[in-house]
Protein backbone atom coordinates (compact mmCIF):
# COMPACT_ATOMS: atom_id res chain seq x y z
CA UNK A 1 0.00 0.00 0.00
CA UNK A 2 2.89 2.79 0.74
CA UNK A 3 4.37 2.42 -2.58
CA UNK A 4 0.75 3.62 -3.90
CA UNK A 5 0.36 6.57 -2.32
CA UNK A 6 3.72 7.38 -1.15
CA UNK A 7 3.16 10.86 -0.46
CA UNK A 8 0.17 11.03 1.72
CA UNK A 9 1.62 7.94 3.59
CA UNK A 10 5.30 9.86 3.79
CA UNK A 11 3.58 13.11 4.89
CA UNK A 12 1.26 11.17 8.17
CA UNK A 13 4.91 8.88 8.45
CA UNK A 14 6.31 12.17 9.12
CA UNK A 15 3.77 14.04 11.22
CA UNK A 16 4.19 11.00 13.61
CA UNK A 17 7.62 10.98 14.05
CA UNK A 18 8.04 14.52 14.38
CA UNK A 19 5.19 13.63 17.37
CA UNK A 20 2.00 15.60 16.00
CA UNK A 21 -1.20 15.47 18.44
CA UNK A 22 -3.78 14.83 16.54
CA UNK A 23 -3.87 14.18 13.10
CA UNK A 24 -7.22 14.25 10.75
CA UNK A 25 -7.69 12.24 8.20
CA UNK A 26 -10.85 12.39 5.71
CA UNK A 27 -11.82 9.57 3.60
CA UNK A 28 -14.59 7.69 3.16
CA UNK A 29 -12.31 4.49 3.25
CA UNK A 30 -11.43 2.99 6.52
CA UNK A 31 -9.71 -0.16 5.55
CA UNK A 32 -7.68 1.57 3.22
CA UNK A 33 -6.63 4.45 5.10
CA UNK A 34 -6.39 1.57 8.24
CA UNK A 35 -3.86 -1.06 6.15
CA UNK A 36 -1.49 2.40 5.47
CA UNK A 37 -1.20 3.02 9.46
CA UNK A 38 -0.68 -0.24 10.04
CA UNK A 39 2.19 -0.50 7.55
CA UNK A 40 3.30 2.67 9.20
CA UNK A 41 3.22 1.32 12.67
CA UNK A 42 4.72 -1.67 11.67
CA UNK A 43 7.78 0.15 10.50
CA UNK A 44 7.97 2.44 13.44
CA UNK A 45 7.76 -0.51 16.30
CA UNK A 46 3.96 0.81 17.14
CA UNK A 47 1.04 -0.61 18.62
CA UNK A 48 -2.40 0.51 16.95
CA UNK A 49 -5.57 0.35 18.01
CA UNK A 50 -8.97 1.58 16.63
CA UNK A 51 -12.02 3.18 18.59
CA UNK A 52 -15.57 3.22 17.87
CA UNK A 53 -18.51 3.72 19.54
CA UNK A 54 -20.05 0.38 18.92
CA UNK A 55 -16.91 -1.32 20.36
CA UNK A 56 -14.66 0.85 22.18
CA UNK A 57 -11.12 0.40 21.94
CA UNK A 58 -10.23 -2.69 20.46
CA UNK A 59 -6.06 -3.46 19.17
CA UNK A 60 -6.19 -3.73 15.03
CA UNK A 61 -3.35 -6.34 15.39
CA UNK A 62 -5.25 -8.78 17.54
CA UNK A 63 -6.52 -11.86 15.37
CA UNK A 64 -10.50 -11.18 16.60
CA UNK A 65 -10.09 -7.77 16.71
CA UNK A 66 -13.68 -7.31 14.76
CA UNK A 67 -15.06 -9.62 16.85
CA UNK A 68 -13.96 -7.62 20.26
CA UNK A 69 -15.84 -4.92 22.00
CA UNK A 70 -14.70 -2.96 25.03
CA UNK A 71 -17.83 -2.04 26.53
CA UNK A 72 -15.66 0.67 29.02
CA UNK A 73 -14.25 2.56 26.38
CA UNK A 74 -16.88 2.94 24.34
CA UNK A 75 -17.98 6.72 25.51
CA UNK A 76 -15.53 9.24 23.89
CA UNK A 77 -14.82 10.76 27.17
CA UNK A 78 -13.75 7.42 28.44
CA UNK A 79 -12.02 6.55 25.47
CA UNK A 80 -10.39 9.68 26.03
CA UNK A 81 -8.98 8.83 29.37
CA UNK A 82 -7.97 5.25 28.45
CA UNK A 83 -5.57 6.67 25.92
CA UNK A 84 -4.19 8.89 28.41
CA UNK A 85 -3.61 6.31 31.11
CA UNK A 86 -1.99 4.32 28.18
CA UNK A 87 1.80 3.51 28.48
CA UNK A 88 2.28 1.94 24.98
CA UNK A 89 4.52 3.87 21.61
CA UNK A 90 0.60 3.68 19.48
CA UNK A 91 -1.22 4.95 16.72
CA UNK A 92 -4.74 5.56 17.84
CA UNK A 93 -7.73 5.17 15.43
CA UNK A 94 -10.69 7.19 16.51
CA UNK A 95 -13.42 6.31 13.41
CA UNK A 96 -16.44 8.48 13.43
CA UNK A 97 -15.23 10.73 16.20
CA UNK A 98 -16.30 14.27 14.61
CA UNK A 99 -19.55 14.05 16.28
CA UNK A 100 -18.45 13.86 19.63
CA UNK A 101 -15.83 17.08 18.90
CA UNK A 102 -18.91 19.53 19.79
CA UNK A 103 -19.16 18.03 23.37
CA UNK A 104 -17.11 20.68 25.60
CA UNK A 105 -16.03 17.82 27.78
CA UNK A 106 -14.56 15.89 24.32
CA UNK A 107 -13.00 19.43 23.68
CA UNK A 108 -11.14 20.08 26.56
CA UNK A 109 -10.08 16.77 27.08
CA UNK A 110 -8.44 16.53 23.86
CA UNK A 111 -6.89 20.27 24.22
CA UNK A 112 -5.68 18.81 27.60
CA UNK A 113 -4.03 15.58 25.64
CA UNK A 114 -2.60 17.82 23.04
CA UNK A 115 0.03 18.73 25.63
CA UNK A 116 0.94 15.15 27.28
CA UNK A 117 0.93 13.65 23.91
CA UNK A 118 3.77 16.51 22.70
CA UNK A 119 6.14 14.31 25.11
CA UNK A 120 4.71 10.77 24.86
CA UNK A 121 5.24 8.20 21.31
CA UNK A 122 1.27 8.38 21.18
CA UNK A 123 -0.53 9.82 18.26
CA UNK A 124 -4.34 10.05 17.78
CA UNK A 125 -5.60 9.94 14.36
CA UNK A 126 -9.17 11.00 13.30
CA UNK A 127 -10.95 9.05 10.41
CA UNK A 128 -13.76 10.45 9.17
CA UNK A 129 -15.19 11.53 5.67
CA UNK A 130 -16.55 14.54 6.41
CA UNK A 131 -14.33 17.54 8.35
CA UNK A 132 -15.93 19.34 11.22
CA UNK A 133 -12.99 20.86 13.86
CA UNK A 134 -14.71 22.93 16.69
CA UNK A 135 -13.17 26.64 16.47
CA UNK A 136 -10.90 25.52 19.81
CA UNK A 137 -9.42 22.81 18.29
CA UNK A 138 -8.13 24.26 14.45
CA UNK A 139 -4.37 25.00 16.23
CA UNK A 140 -3.98 22.09 17.71
CA UNK A 141 -5.42 19.37 14.35
CA UNK A 142 -3.51 18.53 11.22
CA UNK A 143 -5.58 17.68 8.83
CA UNK A 144 -5.20 15.59 5.97
CA UNK A 145 -6.73 14.64 3.10
CA UNK A 146 -6.57 11.04 1.98
CA UNK A 147 -6.54 10.55 -1.79
CA UNK A 148 -8.69 7.82 -3.59
CA UNK A 149 -6.84 5.21 -5.39
CA UNK A 150 -5.10 6.30 -8.41
CA UNK A 151 -4.65 4.02 -11.63
CA UNK A 152 -1.95 2.00 -10.16
CA UNK A 153 -4.44 0.69 -7.18
CA UNK A 154 -7.32 0.20 -9.52
CA UNK A 155 -5.15 -1.54 -11.90
CA UNK A 156 -3.87 -4.21 -9.13
CA UNK A 157 -7.95 -4.68 -8.17
CA UNK A 158 -8.69 -5.27 -12.04
CA UNK A 159 -5.71 -7.65 -12.43
CA UNK A 160 -6.43 -9.49 -9.19
CA UNK A 161 -10.61 -9.73 -10.48
CA UNK A 162 -9.41 -10.87 -14.30
CA UNK A 163 -6.94 -13.62 -12.29
CA UNK A 164 -9.72 -14.82 -10.22
CA UNK A 165 -12.19 -15.57 -13.48
CA UNK A 166 -9.62 -16.51 -15.74
CA UNK A 167 -10.68 -20.56 -14.75
CA UNK A 168 -14.01 -19.52 -15.60
CA UNK A 169 -15.28 -20.10 -19.02
CA UNK A 170 -18.59 -18.39 -18.31
CA UNK A 171 -16.86 -15.21 -18.26
CA UNK A 172 -14.38 -13.61 -21.21
CA UNK A 173 -11.72 -11.35 -21.19
CA UNK A 174 -11.03 -9.14 -23.50
CA UNK A 175 -8.49 -6.35 -22.47
CA UNK A 176 -5.36 -5.35 -24.76
CA UNK A 177 -3.31 -2.58 -22.65
CA UNK A 178 -5.16 0.36 -24.50
CA UNK A 179 -8.16 -1.16 -23.42
CA UNK A 180 -7.49 -1.88 -19.77
CA UNK A 181 -6.21 1.88 -19.64
CA UNK A 182 -9.31 3.45 -20.82
CA UNK A 183 -11.52 1.12 -18.28
CA UNK A 184 -8.83 2.85 -15.37
CA UNK A 185 -9.28 5.93 -16.50
CA UNK A 186 -12.92 5.63 -15.96
CA UNK A 187 -12.55 4.18 -12.28
CA UNK A 188 -10.84 6.76 -11.55
CA UNK A 189 -12.46 8.54 -8.96
CA UNK A 190 -13.90 5.77 -7.17
CA UNK A 191 -13.49 3.92 -3.86
CA UNK A 192 -11.62 0.61 -4.47
CA UNK A 193 -14.77 -0.64 -2.65
CA UNK A 194 -16.76 0.95 -5.35
CA UNK A 195 -14.46 -0.35 -8.13
CA UNK A 196 -14.63 -3.62 -6.93
CA UNK A 197 -18.62 -3.29 -7.37
CA UNK A 198 -18.37 -2.13 -10.52
CA UNK A 199 -16.29 -4.80 -12.02
CA UNK A 200 -18.24 -7.32 -10.41
CA UNK A 201 -21.18 -5.93 -11.67
CA UNK A 202 -19.81 -5.77 -15.40
CA UNK A 203 -18.87 -9.29 -14.98
CA UNK A 204 -22.35 -10.05 -13.78
CA UNK A 205 -24.22 -8.29 -16.18
CA UNK A 206 -21.98 -9.08 -19.36
CA UNK A 207 -19.99 -11.89 -18.66
CA UNK A 208 -17.23 -10.33 -19.49
CA UNK A 209 -14.61 -7.79 -19.46
CA UNK A 210 -13.60 -5.42 -22.13
CA UNK A 211 -14.02 -1.78 -22.67
CA UNK A 212 -17.61 -2.11 -23.42
CA UNK A 213 -17.89 -2.04 -19.59
CA UNK A 214 -16.64 1.93 -19.64
CA UNK A 215 -20.52 2.89 -19.71
CA UNK A 216 -21.00 0.57 -16.12
CA UNK A 217 -18.36 2.23 -14.81
CA UNK A 218 -20.10 6.10 -15.79
CA UNK A 219 -23.11 5.13 -14.47
CA UNK A 220 -21.36 4.06 -11.12
CA UNK A 221 -19.62 8.11 -11.23
CA UNK A 222 -23.30 8.89 -11.88
CA UNK A 223 -24.80 7.92 -8.19
CA UNK A 224 -21.67 9.69 -6.87
CA UNK A 225 -22.52 12.99 -8.56
CA UNK A 226 -26.08 12.44 -7.95
CA UNK A 227 -25.34 12.57 -3.94
CA UNK A 228 -24.13 15.77 -3.60
CA UNK A 229 -27.14 17.74 -5.04
CA UNK A 230 -24.78 20.76 -6.62
CA UNK A 231 -23.64 18.83 -10.01
CA UNK A 232 -25.68 17.24 -12.32
CA UNK A 233 -24.59 13.96 -14.39
CA UNK A 234 -25.45 13.78 -18.19
CA UNK A 235 -25.06 10.64 -19.55
CA UNK A 236 -23.56 10.98 -23.43
CA UNK A 237 -26.15 10.56 -25.68
CA UNK A 238 -25.35 13.34 -28.42
CA UNK A 239 -22.26 12.38 -31.06
CA UNK A 240 -20.29 15.26 -32.55
CA UNK A 241 -22.04 13.93 -35.80
CA UNK A 242 -24.87 15.56 -34.60
CA UNK A 243 -23.33 19.15 -34.52
CA UNK A 244 -23.32 20.60 -37.59
CA UNK A 245 -20.61 22.73 -39.12
CA UNK A 246 -17.75 24.21 -36.41
CA UNK A 247 -15.22 22.69 -38.40
CA UNK A 248 -12.45 24.67 -36.76
CA UNK A 249 -13.96 23.98 -32.85
CA UNK A 250 -14.31 19.82 -34.05
CA UNK A 251 -10.64 19.77 -35.23
CA UNK A 252 -9.83 21.12 -32.43
CA UNK A 253 -11.50 18.89 -29.66
CA UNK A 254 -10.62 15.87 -32.02
CA UNK A 255 -6.91 16.55 -31.74
CA UNK A 256 -7.54 16.46 -27.68
CA UNK A 257 -9.74 13.49 -27.28
CA UNK A 258 -6.50 11.17 -25.79
CA UNK A 259 -5.20 14.27 -23.95
CA UNK A 260 -5.61 12.63 -20.36
CA UNK A 261 -4.25 8.95 -21.17
CA UNK A 262 -0.70 7.94 -19.95
CA UNK A 263 0.80 7.88 -23.49
CA UNK A 264 -0.23 11.71 -23.61
CA UNK A 265 1.48 12.49 -20.04
CA UNK A 266 4.66 10.54 -21.37
CA UNK A 267 4.63 12.76 -24.75
CA UNK A 268 4.75 16.08 -22.61
CA UNK A 269 1.35 16.93 -23.44
CA UNK A 270 -0.06 19.10 -20.65
CA UNK A 271 -3.84 17.89 -19.84
CA UNK A 272 -6.09 20.95 -21.28
CA UNK A 273 -7.99 23.18 -18.78
CA UNK A 274 -11.04 24.07 -20.59
CA UNK A 275 -12.81 26.50 -23.19
CA UNK A 276 -15.11 29.12 -23.28
CA UNK A 277 -18.10 29.19 -26.14
CA UNK A 278 -19.17 32.52 -26.58
CA UNK A 279 -21.77 33.51 -29.42
CA UNK A 280 -25.59 33.78 -30.52
CA UNK A 281 -28.26 32.16 -28.24
CA UNK A 282 -29.42 28.77 -29.99
CA UNK A 283 -26.33 28.22 -32.08
CA UNK A 284 -25.54 24.53 -30.55
CA UNK A 285 -22.89 25.64 -27.38
CA UNK A 286 -25.01 23.47 -25.19
CA UNK A 287 -25.39 20.63 -28.05
CA UNK A 288 -21.33 20.80 -28.36
CA UNK A 289 -20.51 20.22 -24.79
CA UNK A 290 -23.03 17.39 -24.84
CA UNK A 291 -21.11 15.63 -27.96
CA UNK A 292 -17.77 16.28 -26.01
CA UNK A 293 -18.75 13.89 -23.30
CA UNK A 294 -19.66 11.36 -26.30
CA UNK A 295 -16.17 12.19 -28.34
CA UNK A 296 -13.80 11.83 -25.46
CA UNK A 297 -15.62 9.17 -23.27
CA UNK A 298 -15.87 11.25 -19.93
CA UNK A 299 -18.58 11.50 -17.63
CA UNK A 300 -20.18 15.50 -17.82
CA UNK A 301 -21.14 17.25 -14.72
CA UNK A 302 -23.14 20.31 -15.71
CA UNK A 303 -22.70 23.05 -12.78
CA UNK A 304 -25.07 25.63 -12.38
CA UNK A 305 -23.80 28.17 -10.63
CA UNK A 306 -26.81 29.37 -9.43
CA UNK A 307 -26.87 26.91 -6.81
CA UNK A 308 -23.99 27.18 -5.39
CA UNK A 309 -25.71 30.60 -3.70
CA UNK A 310 -28.33 30.55 -0.42
CA UNK A 311 -29.48 32.38 2.18
CA UNK A 312 -27.25 30.92 4.96
CA UNK A 313 -23.80 32.66 6.08
CA UNK A 314 -20.92 31.02 4.14
CA UNK A 315 -22.52 27.93 2.75
CA UNK A 316 -22.23 29.46 -0.58
CA UNK A 317 -18.30 28.97 -0.39
CA UNK A 318 -18.67 25.57 1.09
CA UNK A 319 -21.01 24.87 -1.39
CA UNK A 320 -18.03 26.48 -4.33
CA UNK A 321 -15.74 23.54 -2.81
CA UNK A 322 -17.99 20.77 -2.45
CA UNK A 323 -18.68 21.10 -6.05
CA UNK A 324 -14.44 21.54 -6.52
CA UNK A 325 -14.27 18.54 -4.47
CA UNK A 326 -16.90 16.10 -6.40
CA UNK A 327 -15.75 17.27 -10.25
CA UNK A 328 -12.03 16.12 -8.82
CA UNK A 329 -13.20 13.08 -7.26
CA UNK A 330 -14.91 11.55 -10.36
CA UNK A 331 -12.16 13.04 -12.86
CA UNK A 332 -11.28 12.81 -15.14
CA UNK A 333 -14.41 14.60 -16.19
CA UNK A 334 -15.54 17.54 -18.24
CA UNK A 335 -17.48 20.36 -16.03
CA UNK A 336 -20.39 22.22 -18.05
CA UNK A 337 -21.07 25.62 -16.78
CA UNK A 338 -24.10 26.58 -19.18
CA UNK A 339 -24.59 30.21 -19.10
CA UNK A 340 -22.00 31.36 -17.36
CA UNK A 341 -22.47 34.60 -17.68
CA UNK A 342 -26.24 34.84 -15.84
CA UNK A 343 -24.66 32.89 -12.94
CA UNK A 344 -22.07 35.30 -12.24
CA UNK A 345 -23.66 38.62 -13.63
CA UNK A 346 -23.56 39.81 -9.57
CA UNK A 347 -19.97 39.85 -9.37
CA UNK A 348 -19.08 43.49 -10.36
CA UNK A 349 -21.63 44.64 -7.54
CA UNK A 350 -20.86 42.08 -5.03
CA UNK A 351 -19.55 44.13 -2.76
CA UNK A 352 -22.49 46.38 -2.47
CA UNK A 353 -25.64 43.68 -3.17
CA UNK A 354 -24.36 40.58 -1.23
CA UNK A 355 -21.75 41.41 1.39
CA UNK A 356 -18.95 40.46 -1.24
CA UNK A 357 -19.87 36.60 -1.13
CA UNK A 358 -20.48 36.43 -4.99
CA UNK A 359 -16.96 37.98 -4.98
CA UNK A 360 -15.49 35.47 -2.88
CA UNK A 361 -16.79 32.46 -4.55
CA UNK A 362 -15.78 33.32 -8.22
CA UNK A 363 -12.38 33.92 -6.19
CA UNK A 364 -12.10 30.66 -5.06
CA UNK A 365 -13.18 29.38 -8.39
CA UNK A 366 -10.96 31.30 -11.09
CA UNK A 367 -7.73 30.44 -8.21
CA UNK A 368 -8.81 26.51 -8.70
CA UNK A 369 -9.20 26.95 -12.26
CA UNK A 370 -5.96 28.39 -12.44
CA UNK A 371 -3.89 25.90 -9.77
CA UNK A 372 -6.13 22.86 -10.25
CA UNK A 373 -4.07 19.33 -11.28
CA UNK A 374 -6.78 16.88 -11.39
CA UNK A 375 -8.19 16.03 -14.65
CA UNK A 376 -11.21 18.35 -15.07
CA UNK A 377 -12.02 20.15 -18.55
CA UNK A 378 -13.85 23.06 -17.77
CA UNK A 379 -17.28 23.91 -20.66
CA UNK A 380 -18.24 27.32 -20.13
CA UNK A 381 -20.79 28.45 -22.54
CA UNK A 382 -21.91 32.50 -22.60
CA UNK A 383 -24.32 34.36 -24.50
CA UNK A 384 -23.13 38.01 -23.17
CA UNK A 385 -19.72 38.81 -22.91
CA UNK A 386 -19.67 41.86 -21.06
CA UNK A 387 -20.88 39.44 -17.80
CA UNK A 388 -18.09 37.78 -17.36
CA UNK A 389 -14.93 38.37 -15.15
CA UNK A 390 -12.37 39.92 -17.46
CA UNK A 391 -9.97 37.98 -15.43
CA UNK A 392 -11.77 34.57 -16.32
CA UNK A 393 -10.91 35.52 -20.05
CA UNK A 394 -7.09 35.53 -19.76
CA UNK A 395 -4.60 32.56 -20.63
CA UNK A 396 -4.14 29.71 -18.29
CA UNK A 397 -7.38 29.59 -16.73
CA UNK A 398 -8.90 28.23 -20.02
CA UNK A 399 -6.73 27.08 -23.07
CA UNK A 400 -8.89 28.65 -25.52
CA UNK A 401 -12.34 31.26 -26.33
CA UNK A 402 -14.22 30.23 -29.33
CA UNK A 403 -17.11 32.32 -31.07
CA UNK A 404 -19.87 30.39 -32.31
CA UNK A 405 -21.53 32.45 -35.01
CA UNK A 406 -25.09 31.67 -37.10
CA UNK A 407 -24.21 28.82 -39.26
CA UNK A 408 -23.38 29.67 -42.90
CA UNK A 409 -25.20 28.14 -45.68
CA UNK A 410 -23.16 24.78 -46.44
CA UNK A 411 -23.91 24.56 -41.98
CA UNK A 412 -27.08 25.16 -42.67
CA UNK A 413 -27.70 22.45 -45.15
CA UNK A 414 -25.91 20.12 -42.94
CA UNK A 415 -28.14 20.97 -40.07
CA UNK A 416 -31.37 20.90 -42.24
CA UNK A 417 -30.16 16.71 -43.18
CA UNK A 418 -29.16 16.30 -39.43
CA UNK A 419 -32.48 16.97 -37.76
CA UNK A 420 -34.57 15.41 -40.85
CA UNK A 421 -32.42 12.12 -40.27
CA UNK A 422 -33.31 12.15 -36.29
CA UNK A 423 -36.65 12.58 -37.15
CA UNK A 424 -36.57 9.62 -39.99
CA UNK A 425 -36.91 11.60 -42.94
CA UNK A 426 -34.26 11.44 -45.92
CA UNK A 427 -33.02 14.35 -46.79
CA UNK A 428 -32.29 13.81 -50.14
CA UNK A 429 -36.13 14.18 -50.76
CA UNK A 430 -35.35 18.06 -49.93
CA UNK A 431 -34.50 21.22 -51.43
CA UNK A 432 -31.75 21.86 -49.04
CA UNK A 433 -30.30 24.99 -51.42
CA UNK A 434 -33.83 26.08 -50.80
CA UNK A 435 -33.90 25.65 -47.20
CA UNK A 436 -30.77 26.87 -46.37
CA UNK A 437 -31.05 30.23 -48.21
CA UNK A 438 -34.36 30.32 -46.61
CA UNK A 439 -33.60 30.21 -43.17
CA UNK A 440 -30.72 33.31 -43.64
CA UNK A 441 -29.94 34.33 -40.19
CA UNK A 442 -31.77 31.05 -38.38
CA UNK A 443 -29.39 29.54 -35.52
CA UNK A 444 -29.12 25.85 -35.52
CA UNK A 445 -32.48 25.60 -32.84
CA UNK A 446 -34.44 27.74 -34.72
CA UNK A 447 -34.13 25.35 -37.74
CA UNK A 448 -34.72 22.51 -35.68
CA UNK A 449 -38.17 24.37 -34.57
CA UNK A 450 -38.97 24.94 -38.15
CA UNK A 451 -38.50 21.26 -39.06
CA UNK A 452 -40.87 20.53 -36.09
CA UNK A 453 -43.52 22.85 -36.67
CA UNK A 454 -43.73 21.63 -40.15
CA UNK A 455 -44.11 17.99 -38.96
CA UNK A 456 -46.89 19.38 -36.73
CA UNK A 457 -48.28 20.94 -40.25
CA UNK A 458 -48.09 17.67 -42.19
CA UNK A 459 -49.34 15.59 -39.37
CA UNK A 460 -52.51 17.22 -39.08
CA UNK A 461 -52.99 17.25 -42.67
CA UNK A 462 -52.91 13.53 -42.43
CA UNK A 463 -50.12 12.94 -45.03
CA UNK A 464 -46.03 13.03 -45.05
CA UNK A 465 -43.57 16.25 -44.21
CA UNK A 466 -42.58 18.02 -47.73
CA UNK A 467 -40.53 21.10 -47.85
CA UNK A 468 -42.92 23.30 -48.27
CA UNK A 469 -43.95 22.68 -44.44
CA UNK A 470 -40.78 23.86 -43.60
CA UNK A 471 -40.62 26.55 -46.30
CA UNK A 472 -43.61 28.18 -44.65
CA UNK A 473 -42.45 27.77 -41.05
CA UNK A 474 -39.37 29.61 -41.81
CA UNK A 475 -41.53 32.31 -43.36
CA UNK A 476 -43.88 32.51 -40.17
CA UNK A 477 -40.72 32.67 -37.84
CA UNK A 478 -38.62 36.42 -36.47
CA UNK A 479 -35.29 34.52 -36.05
CA UNK A 480 -33.32 36.26 -32.71
CA UNK A 481 -30.84 37.85 -35.19
CA UNK A 482 -33.24 39.97 -36.18
CA UNK A 483 -34.41 41.07 -32.91
CA UNK A 484 -31.33 41.22 -31.35
CA UNK A 485 -28.96 42.19 -34.64
CA UNK A 486 -27.41 45.35 -32.68
CA UNK A 487 -26.31 42.79 -29.63
CA UNK A 488 -25.32 39.90 -32.05
CA UNK A 489 -23.03 42.81 -33.99
CA UNK A 490 -21.71 44.15 -30.88
CA UNK A 491 -20.64 40.48 -30.16
CA UNK A 492 -19.16 39.84 -33.36
CA UNK A 493 -17.10 42.91 -33.46
CA UNK A 494 -15.71 41.90 -29.86
CA UNK A 495 -14.88 38.32 -30.76
CA UNK A 496 -13.32 39.53 -34.70
CA UNK A 497 -10.10 39.84 -32.45
CA UNK A 498 -10.54 38.15 -29.05
CA UNK A 499 -11.81 34.63 -29.80
CA UNK A 500 -11.13 32.17 -32.32
CA UNK A 501 -13.79 31.32 -34.98
CA UNK A 502 -15.06 27.98 -34.63
CA UNK A 503 -16.02 27.82 -38.01
CA UNK A 504 -13.92 27.51 -40.76
CA UNK A 505 -16.62 29.13 -43.07
CA UNK A 506 -16.82 32.65 -44.32
CA UNK A 507 -20.15 34.26 -40.92
CA UNK A 508 -23.28 34.81 -42.45
CA UNK A 509 -24.60 37.99 -43.52
CA UNK A 510 -27.70 39.11 -41.14
CA UNK A 511 -30.20 39.70 -43.19
CA UNK A 512 -32.14 43.79 -42.67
Amino acid sequence: MSEQQPGVIDEIDIMIRARYPIIYVVSWEEKRVEQALLDIATRRNKKIFSWTITQGIVNLVSANATMMVNDSTRDPVSALEHLVRSVDSALFILKDFHPFMNDPTVIRKLRDLTIALKTSYKTILILSPTLKIPPELEKDITVVDFPLPGTAELGTLLDGIIFSVQGNKNVAVNLPPEGKEAILLAAQGLTLTEAESVFAKAIVSRSRIDPADIPIILSEKKQIIRKTGILEYHAFQEDIGDVGGLGNLKEWLRKRSLAFTEAARDYGLPQPKGILLLGVSGSGKSLVCKAVSSLWRLPLLRFDVGTVFSGLVGSSEENMRKAIRTAESVSPCLLWLDEMDKGLSGAFSSTFSDGGTTARVLSSFLTWMQEKTAPVFILATANDISALPPELLRKGRLDEIFFVDLPTVREREEIFSIHLRKRGRDATQFDMPLLAQMSNGFSGSEIEQAIISGLYDSFEAGRELVGPDIVNALRQSVPLSHTMREHIDALRTWAQTRARPASNEISVVLPH
